[in-house]
């Protein structure tokens, strides 16, 4: 067995959790934040078999595609931390994904 993490954006999470679904993945969400940009991701854990961590990986690849867009980034807050003050183009988007071995799964 394995445990997938896909950390994807806000936006993307939704769809991606409804394609799951409907291909009989068990989904659990977590709310998460990014780090440079401060915007808001949502973490899912998929618990698979080993045979269907590559089904998995390839529909979180169909939904969750990266894109370019103009924000302006959040000031860090810590003393002698630089700060943009005007938009810059950066990729969003996309999903940052860990497969984990499982040793013991329980169902309670």
């Amino acid at each position: 067995m394995k445990l997938i993490l896909a950390i994807v954006q806000d936006q993307d999470a939704p769809k991606l959790i409804d394609r799951l679904m409907k291909s009989n993945y068990g989904v659990t969400k977590l709310a998460s934040t990014g780090g440079f940009l401060r915007s808001g991701n949502t973490t899912l854990m998929i618990g698979v078999e080993k045979d269907n961590t590559e089904d998995v990986i390839d529909i979180i690849k169909s939904v969750c595609r990266s894109r370019k867009e103009m924000v302006t980034p959040l000031p860090m807050g810590g003393p002698g931390d630089s700060y943009v003050g005007y938009p810059v183009e950066v990729t969003v988007g996309g999903a940052t994904v860990f497969v984990l071995n499982v040793e013991r799964f329980e169902k309670v």
